[in-house]
Parts: structure tokens; sequence; C-alpha cells
């Protein structure tokens, strides 16, 4: 008796002192990055269903002052879809739908609905263009929708590929499951969650955000444009609809991911149909591959002002929820590197992140078009001394001189280096990314 009760001290001294030594490695990291100006929100990692770290950092309102905390409401983005998946998986419990189902069952005039099915959207293989990519969206967005009326903009769009063929991503398709939500149960898609998995779970500080609702502890978004904050552009939420308009806390996710090792809200047969992968490694609304070898079942989301990432350690009974209103902030590099902490992993350590100051003279060297492709090109510019590099169809990113002719981002991990001809003049850069090593020669 008295071995079994030194062992479980032992163990629970070394629980304690692995949680101490776990939270004081992420807050260091987490305030080196708030430092650089790269995180703004909050985090919450738990294991085996016990928190281990819980907090939040800078501002929720910049303008007011308003910090952020485990409390505060972000927009989730994509990470909508989770949820949207689950709405549908308890339908076909239900008898009121079949994921093998053709949408043509639901939206009878829909162009090829005869060829997708439900699974096909839940899984991407629909071949249906998604409408956030079209040019247009950008002076749309600020637009209250309805379903029907995001749906004119690509149901007549031509298919990608035969459905079920191939992966790609398409925001488009989601929104049709939430129009077949509300065809089927005869709720809006909000109430329909609500009632049925945000009540059940106590997400009391999670659902739809309606703009014109007064919404207690709601984060403003945020963006960072060559160098300076500003408030993020207007986007109405009807817009993404049930591909991407809910809002949610840190803490409201920790239940739902304790929630997903049960069967509260649908089988445990169905449970699995969610994170089994199909083609792109993508299940019904999470992605699922691995990282050191445990299984990771995740997803994140952008939208204006705001990203998000909710990363589950299915086998290791870990969870890692990043809620940011800085659309800048590298989430996914973030994560990774918590995760890394938390395996005893090598990680990128921000306070090591040095640069090397540039003079004008420099950074005229590097200014320029760089084609990677007939189709994509990579234009480096300059704004108040500083370099920022932009991809087509991209972002901008701010580089740093590590060394000559070598820059590295803070946002993730990749490095550019530049390449000179003969005459000692710039010809091309090599982008360093992913183990992989991109071309681009100097068209301009």
């Amino acid at each position: 008796m008295k071995r079994l009760i030194s062992s479980l001290l032992l163990s629970l001294i070394l629980s304690i002192c692995y949680s101490q030594n776990v939270e004081l490695l992420i807050d260091n990291y987490l305030q080196a990055y708030y430092k650089l100006g790269r995180f703004n929100g909050s985090i919450l990692v738990e294991k085996d269903g016990k928190i281990l770290f819980n907090k939040g950092y800078g501002m929720a309102n910049f303008e007011l002052q308003v910090p952020n905390s485990p409390q505060i409401k972000f927009r989730l983005g994509s990470i909508t879809k989770q949820f949207t998946a689950m709405a549908i998986v308890q339908l076909e419990e239900r008898g009121l739908l079949n994921t093998n189902d053709c949408i043509s069952e639901y939206i009878p005039d829909y162009p090829n609905g005869d060829k997708i099915t439900i699974r096909h959207l839940l899984t991407h293989t629909s071949g249906i263009p998604s409408f956030t990519s079209f040019s247009e969206i950008e002076q749309e967005k600020v637009l209250p929708v309805t379903p029907l009326q995001i749906m004119d903009k690509f149901k007549n769009k031509e298919l990608l590929f035969q459905p079920g063929t191939e992966f790609k991503y398409s925001d488009s398709g989601y929104i049709l499951l939430g129009y077949i939500i509300e065809k089927v149960t005869g709720k809006s898609y909000s109430d329909y969650l609500n009632e049925n998995i945000f009540q059940p779970l106590t997400m009391s500080n999670t659902g739809y955000d309606n703009p014109k609702t007064i919404l207690k502890n709601r984060a403003s978004g945020y963006v960072y444009e060559d160098g300076v904050l500003h408030n993020a552009d207007y986007n109405n939420m009807s817009q993404p609809f049930s591909a991407g308009a809910l809002f949610s806390t840190t803490e409201d996710l920790y239940k739902w991911d304790r929630e997903l090792y049960k069967n509260t809200l649908v089988s445990d047969s169905s449970l699995k149909k969610i994170i089994t992968p199909y083609k792109k490694n993508y299940g019904y609304g999470w992605f699922v591959d691995d990282f050191y070898s445990h299984k990771k079942v995740w997803h994140h989301g952008y939208i204006d002002g705001f990203c998000a990432v909710i990363v589950r350690f299915v086998d290791d009974n870990i969870c890692i929820i990043i809620l940011s209103n800085l659309i800048n902030t590298p989430i996914l590099q973030i994560n990774n590197d918590i995760a890394a902490i938390l395996f005893d992993k090598p990680y990128r350590n921000p306070d090591k992140i040095k640069a090397i100051k540039i003079d004008e003279e420099q950074i005229r060297e590097y200014i320029g078009t760089y084609e990677i492709n007939p189709t994509l090109k990579l234009d480096i510019k300059t704004l108040n001394n500083h370099l920022f590099s932009q991809t087509t169809g991209q972002g901008k990113f701010e580089i740093f001189q590590k060394e000559k002719d070598i820059f590295f981002t803070i946002d993730f991990e990749s490095e550019i280096s530049f390449e000179r001809g003969d005459n000692g003049k710039i010809i091309g850069l090599i982008i360093h990314q992913n183990k992989n090593n991109t071309k681009a020669k100097k068209i301009n």
C-alpha cells in the first residue's frame, strides 16, 4: 500500500511539474510573438480533459483598450464548417436526409444536382467552385444576402471536375449544406445549431454572428498593412453563412472538444465518419493527418480581421485552440510550435528571430517583380524603408534581412535568398519553404 501511495504521489508531482513547465514555455513563446506584433488573441491548451494553459494576449478592442481574455468572442471563419457537418450527420441519424442523396432532392433546379451528393459537399469533392475565390466578392461582402442569393453567385459556374473524382476546397459546398439544413428542418441555420448543438453542450458563448446583435465581449478584427495596424474591412456575416459565420470563445470550443469524445450529439459510428479522411485527408469539416506520428484532427479559419485554429490530437487526448483578432497572426506556425512544446520536439523560438538593419540604398537593390511561372509572380516592394513580399493573389508580408541577400518573415517559416549575376546585380530569387526551393527570375 505504501508503495502504491508513493507511486501515485510521484505521478502527481511529475504531472504538476510537467504542467508548470509547459505553461512557462508556452507563455514565454507567446509573449515573444506578442512583442513582435504577430500575436493578438486567446489560447487554450488541454490534455486529458484538464486545462494546461488558458490566457489572452493583446487587445479585443484597441480603440477602447479592452484586453483579450478566455471570455472574448472571436469570429471562427471556416471552423464553422465542423458545426455544419455535425448538423448534417445529426439529420442523417434522424432520417431527414442521407449523405448519399443527390442534392437535386433538396434543390431541384440546381445544375448537375443529380450528380452531386451531400457527401461530395461535406468532403469538398463536388467540383463546385468556391464563391470566395471570385474577384467580385471583395465589393459584395458588405451586403446582406440570403442563402439563395449566395447560391446564385456560383450555381451556374462550370464544375471544376466531375463530382467525386478530385478534392478542391469549396466554401460554396458548405453554403449548400446550410441551405439543406434549413430546407429539411424548417428552421434557420442559426436556430438549428443553437437548439441542437450549442444549448445541449452549454456553449452559451457561441453562435451565428449577426452584426445587429449587441454581443457582450465581441472582439474587433484588425490587420497589419504596410507595418501599420488598421481596422479590418467590414464583412456582413450573412455572406459566409454556414461556411464561416460563427463566433465562439476558447472555453466554449474546449467544451466542444470534450463532447467529441462522447456520443452526446451523434453515435460513435457517425463520429468515426466525421473524422474519416477522404480525398486530400479531409473528413466532414475536419482535416485528418499527423504531426510527429501523432494523429491530428484539425481545422483553421480566416475571415477579415480574424484567424483561428482548433487542433485535436485524439490519441493523446490533447487539444490546442487559438483564436486571434489579428488576421496576420501566423496561426498555423504558432500551433505547430506549441504542439512541439507539448511533445518535446524542436520548435521555432521567436526570441531568437534577429534581423539586420538594412539601409535605403540596399533596399532598392531588391525591389522588383519576380516570375515564378507565367501566372504566378512575386513582388518585392518597399514602404518607409521596410521591405514587403507579395505573391499574386495573396497578402503582403514584411521580410527582414538575416544576412546579405537572405531574408525571412516572422509570419511563417520561409526564407528568400536573392541571386546575383556576374555583374553583381540581382537576377532572381529562391523561396525556401517546407523543404521546397522555388526559383523566380527578376523580370522588372
